[in-house]
């Protein structure tokens, strides 16, 4: 049987890191968790795929949270004049009761992070564009951007067929088993109209780390 395990938290405290870091003891923690995950499901709610959010770092201190927003549209969610982030901050400091702070950080190349990638294909499957082209484009594109290698399996009643399938796009190589490798990853679900679920899942291999 396959042995599978996230190439992401397999790589933490190598070249990976938490996307919360915080201490609680017994009493505070189901509280914490439950204040991270109404910020991230807020976050989403609220700009969702039109800000390309490839990631949301919470940091806490005593009297502070940092929150850091990874995005490849930095406009879309600092918004006209600052507003954005505002409301964003508002609506934080709501969660928490603590001040908070709101940190944007923009992406150079959106091609590079797995997460934004699978939800680009995930959002052409749902409009009926041809997975096979799909998965072609955004492994070629990534490569452009300067990635090693790309690995694309996309599962499920593909194109609305009876029976569902996997297929997979790879260019370049993905080294799974190295733990050196920086490798980023994420799993991405597509609503096709009329054929249930499609999963989608992107490996981005970035070389190696010293």
């Amino acid at each position: 049987m396959g042995q599978k395990v996230n190439p992401i938290s397999m790589r933490l405290q190598l070249n990976k890191d938490w996307r919360s870091k915080w201490f609680a003891n017994k009493r505070n923690y189901a509280q914490f968790l439950t204040q991270d995950l109404a910020v991230r499901r807020l976050i989403q709610n609220k700009l969702g795929s039109r800000a390309a959010i490839n990631k949301v770092d919470i940091e806490r201190s005593p009297n502070l949270v940092s929150i850091t927003i990874s995005t490849a549209k930095a406009g879309v969610v600092i918004g006209r004049g600052g507003s954005g982030a505002q409301e964003l901050k508002v609506a934080f400091e709501k969660i928490y009761a603590v001040p908070v702070r709101v940190n944007i950080e923009e992406l150079k190349k959106p091609e590079l992070y797995a997460k934004l990638v699978a939800e680009n294909i995930a959002h052409q499957i749902e409009r009926r564009i041809s997975f096979r082209r799909a998965m072609k484009a955004g492994a070629a594109a990534t490569m452009r951007a300067g990635a090693k290698g790309v690995r694309i399996e996309i599962a499920g009643r593909l194109n609305g067929a009876e029976m569902s399938r996997r297929e997979k796009e790879v260019q370049g190589s993905v080294p799974l088993h190295t733990v050196r490798a920086d490798i980023d990853f994420y799993s991405a679900t597509a609503k096709y109209p009329g054929a249930g679920l499609i999963g989608v899942k992107v490996w981005i291999y970035k070389g190696e780390v010293a």
